[in-house]
């Protein structure tokens, strides 16, 4: 019988962190920013809930939220050494889904915890600030347990929270694409670019856009963001014309990128991950992610 129960209690315990396992990826990815790492993270959080007394637990989401965002924290102590060596532009790992997919475009989810634009709000944050936000504005932790998972009061983790909130508040665009937007604008910048053409590409930029692109030493990439609609366009079609010189074919497709729409592209060398940032029917933003480092759970298209 005992043999039954434990066999019983670990089939419930797989079944409620199978459920739980999107939104504790979202945590660990939203702290750290990377794919893998994050899912080392909940695997380690599984790994903890295995050997605890699931007993004594007396909400299962909220003990795995708390592990989760504890082993994150720790993970990220050392991986913001490394950033501080980075080469070039630091960005987040995309999270992509759809390529080879008919219409990406309709199977976008805005889920604002996952998108690029946040991820790089966040990244200028403390990771006490990061956590005090991701967990209470987007996960509906109490401040009482965010304040004791990163060891401050519940009054200087409320702080924390309106701090990054305003900071989050102040990069969010005035006017938000919508879906067939989002489809119309990077139609029309693929189609730009593939054009070579100046003039298209600056009516789908805002005056105001920035690129930044993270080849993180291993490919060529401007290792310092690129400001305003000309000088990124220019840098674009620049690329455009390199690729054509040397004769290397390009595949292009668009997919979810963070829960909006982008571009992947593969010329048979590069493999690049577009995200945007949209407002007033422009780009605002564009990261362009360019390390092969970072793309190894990215598949070509056509491929």
């Amino acid at each position: 019988m005992k043999a039954d129960s434990r066999l019983a209690e670990t089939d419930r315990l797989t079944t409620a962190f199978e459920q739980l396992r999107p939104q504790l990826f979202q945590v660990a990815y939203g702290i750290l920013g990377g794919v893998a790492d994050a899912e080392e993270v909940v695997q380690d959080a599984w790994m903890r809930l295995q050997r605890a007394d699931s007993e004594r637990i007396e909400s299962l989401p909220a003990w795995l939220m708390t592990v989760v965002a504890r082993l994150s924290l720790d993970a990220l102590d050392s991986a913001r050494h490394k950033r501080e060596s980075y080469v070039g532009e630091w960005l987040p790992e995309p999270l992509v889904a759809g390529l080879n997919e008919e219409s990406p475009e309709d199977r976008i989810t805005l889920d604002e915890s996952v998108a690029a634009a946040l991820l790089i709000v966040l990244e200028r944050l403390s990771p006490a600030e990061r956590t005090a936000f991701l967990l209470h504005d987007s996960f509906g932790m109490p401040f009482a347990e965010v304040a004791e998972l990163v060891g401050r009061s519940s009054d200087s983790v409320r702080q924390l929270a309106a701090r990054a909130r305003r900071n989050v508040a102040a990069a969010k665009p005035r006017f938000p694409a919508t879906r067939e937007e989002q489809a119309r604008i990077v139609s029309a910048f693929a189609t730009a670019c593939a054009a070579g053409s100046l003039e298209q590409l600056l009516d789908v930029l805002d005056p105001t856009v920035v690129m930044r692109s993270d080849g993180g030493g291993r490919v060529p990439a401007a290792r310092l963001p690129l400001h305003g609609a000309e000088r990124v366009a220019g840098a674009l079609l620049a690329l455009e014309r390199k690729r054509l010189r040397d004769g290397r074919p390009l595949s292009v497709q668009l997919a979810n990128v963070n829960g909006a729409l982008g571009v992947v592209t593969y010329d048979g060398i590069a493999l690049n991950v577009m995200s945007f940032a949209f407002d007033d029917g422009r780009i605002v933003a564009i990261d362009n992610l360019r390390n092969p480092e970072k793309l190894t759970h990215v598949v070509a298209p056509g491929r």
